[in-house]
């Protein structure tokens, strides 16, 4: 089992990226799939910043082939390929669920970040490792969040500005907690931070004080810590 984890990863990974293609794209959640239908949430980012995906997906695969050809019983490697063929299986079949059922869907897509975030915790300290699955995590991470705004308003647990402020604090507690255990990961606050400014652009027109402003202030937090922690 462990020798078939290098070339299960690489195969995981390149399902993960033909995903959107095999399941007819996902254009994010429908506020009609909900209970209660909202008019937009403000947890959500700007259509741009879903571009990053892109590079994360190239990065997933450039990877796992890597480890296959150079690191393939590398103790280390082996260790954060584990969680994260557990979210790759995940992630691959997300947005054929997402589509018909975004409860289903928000419950998998945090087990789904939880993981990445194991795999980039054992990750090694190589930037072929750390790099793409740093981008994935956090990206991942955001997206989780998201969904659980989309969630907690749709199903009438709290107001979509409550429900945002809400998740933007939790987001932003579970980077500082990653960036203080795993400093050496600056591709994992890139993509939150990438995140945060999705939300606060989509959050300036009409404008959104509250949203806009702990997005800034999370951006702030999480890039100050980061170079606190910076390995020397």
């Amino acid at each position: 089992m462990n020798r078939a984890l290098a070339p299960l990863v690489l195969l995981l990974s390149l399902a993960f990226a033909l995903s959107p293609a095999a399941s007819g794209g996902f254009p994010g959640f429908s506020p009609t799939q909900f209970p209660i239908v909202q008019s937009r949430w403000p947890v959500q980012p700007v259509g741009w910043a879903f571009s990053i995906w892109g590079p994360i997906f190239l990065g997933l695969i450039a990877c796992a082939g890597w480890g296959l050809w150079r690191r393939r019983t590398d103790p280390q490697w082996q260790a954060m390929r584990l969680p994260l063929t557990v979210s790759l299986a995940i992630g691959t079949l997300w947005i054929a669920v997402a589509n018909v059922e975004p409860l289903i869907a928000t419950v998998m897509i945090i087990f789904m970040a939880a993981a990445a975030t194991e795999a980039l915790l054992r990750a090694p300290r190589e930037i072929a490792a750390w790099g793409p699955v740093g981008l994935y995590a956090g990206w991942v991470s955001a997206a989780a969040g998201v969904a659980m705004g989309a969630v907690l308003s749709g199903y009438g647990v709290l107001s979509p500005q409550i429900a945002a402020l809400a998740i933007l604090v939790v987001l932003s507690l579970v980077g500082v907690a990653v960036i203080w255990v795993c400093p050496a990961a600056p591709s994992y606050l890139f993509s939150l931070c990438w995140a945060y400014m999705g939300v606060i652009v989509a959050g300036l027109e009409p404008l959104n004080a509250a949203v806009v402003g702990l997005s800034g202030v999370a951006i702030l937090k999480l890039t100050a810590l980061s170079l606190v922690r910076r390995p020397a």
